[in-house]
């Protein structure tokens, strides 16, 4: 009965963190799209709990009526509205999901409290995040707010990542990481950094993008790249850095697996590293078509999506070396 009690909330943490980057690439595609004030209240939109999909079914002076909140050139548009309002339904989602997560982890109350802890933490950070996001809108979508909104996802996720890893402990502990370099968790922190790091010059870029999408109304994306700051040069050369440094993670999680045993958990580690590799590769694409094809608004949000999946992977791969090899250990710090 104890062992269905963890599946189950195993299955439900997995369910929640996927359900966080769900969210983070509809964020991406509302922020990509210009559809931020596709709702200009919070948490009704257009005054309504289910938003209208004509404009006929507003009041004729609603253009006065957000002015006077201070929209001014607040335009109904159908698709941007159903845009953030999917946005908001998937936040709600979430909600439940991390509060399901939340109640099924006082099983470990007896056995790792921290595991409840953590989880309780998550469910009140992601109550933060509602509101959160109901100031960004409040803001008119200030650019700092939005990279904010972004960084918590961010940190929730990665809190959720370790609250099941941990939660899972005994079975990650039978990882063998004996022949992996004695250097390959200083590459990986650092490859975190680094990722980081990248993240962060992202935001800038995206911030700058914002507003030069703004000045261009979001038409004529093929000129934007014309008024990119140095920063986006820095951001893009930085990638080649990022792209070996995973490589070589890769590379020798490969060669272990190739040498040592094929248990399930050693499995695991490989099925990490590869995806860690293919997730790469793909934000690099990604990247390159923003660059080369006139900034794509289907790239954006993707390339978002990708920075964030790689720096999970890479947060699980260092739970998983973090933990290999203590075996019988029920609290491991």
């Amino acid at each position: 009965m104890e062992n269905q009690a963890i599946l189950r909330f195993r299955r439900l943490g997995v369910l929640t963190i996927f359900a966080v980057y769900f969210v983070i690439l509809v964020g991406g595609i509302v922020r990509a799209s210009g559809a931020g004030m596709g709702c200009p209240d919070w948490p009704t939109c257009f005054g309504q709990w289910i938003p209208p999909t004509n404009e006929s079914q507003l009041p004729a002076n609603y253009h006065e009526i957000y002015a006077k909140l201070g929209y001014e050139n607040t335009n109904f548009n159908p698709l941007k509205t159903w845009t953030e309002y999917t946005n908001r339904l998937v936040g709600v989602t979430i909600g439940f999901l991390i509060f399901l997560t939340a109640w099924s982890s006082r099983i470990f109350l007896k056995t790792d409290k921290t595991v409840f802890y953590l989880a309780l933490s998550s469910f009140f950070l992601v109550g933060f995040q509602g509101w959160l996001g109901s100031t960004v809108v409040a803001s008119n979508l200030k650019p700092f707010m939005i990279t904010l909104h972004m960084l918590l996802a961010l940190f929730i996720v990665a809190l959720l990542i370790y609250t099941i890893a941990r939660s899972q402990q005994q079975f990650l502990s039978r990882i063998d990481i004996t022949l992996l370099p004695v250097k390959f968790k200083t590459v990986l922190i650092a490859a975190m950094l680094m990722t980081l790091l990248q993240i962060a010059m992202g935001t800038q870029v995206r911030e700058a993008v914002d507003f030069i999408a703004h000045e261009h109304a979001y038409i004529d994306r093929k000129f934007w790249r014309e008024d990119f700051p140095i920063i986006f040069y820095v951001h893009r050369s930085f990638s080649s850095i990022i792209l070996f440094t995973n490589v070589w993670l890769v590379w020798k999680i490969y060669q272990s697996a190739k040498q040592g045993n094929n248990s399930s958990e050693n499995s695991l580690l490989s099925r990490t590293g590869f995806l860690l590799a293919g997730l790469v590769g793909t934000a690099i694409i990604a990247g390159i078509s923003l660059d080369r094809l006139g900034m794509p608004a289907i790239a954006q949000p993707i390339h978002l999506l990708m920075a964030n999946l790689i720096f999970g992977v890479q947060f699980f791969l260092f739970i998983c070396v973090k933990y290999a090899g203590k075996v019988g250990s029920h609290q491991i710090s």
